[in-house]
């Protein structure tokens, strides 16, 4: 039996689940998912998200790391990450 660990594509919120949740537990940069659905405001329950494949590994920003040191250039950065802001504590794909 081949064990099948490929994320959904979509997923339902359930009542009192934030934003920050829902990309915790898909591994997700919070702003690239609320990026891909349009996002403004918290999701509401009911409510369908795309859930966007995976773009590299979750990463903590440090205090003096570059765009360029994260992701080789700055539109790589930014393609990955749907912002061109890089500040430390931010959690960013690499």
């Amino acid at each position: 039996m081949k064990l099948d660990l490929s994320r959904p594509g979509y997923y339902r919120v359930k009542r009192g689940q934030s934003l920050r949740e829902i990309a915790r537990v898909f591994l997700i940069p919070p702003r690239v998912l609320a990026a891909v659905n349009g996002l403004t405001a918290e999701p509401e329950e009911g409510q369908i998200l795309s859930i966007p494949p995976s773009g590299g590994h979750l990463y903590v920003v440090r205090g003096g790391e570059s765009k360029r040191l994260l992701c080789g250039s700055d539109e790589a950065f930014e393609r990955k990450n749907f912002t061109s802001r890089l500040y430390p504590a931010q959690i960013v794909w690499i």
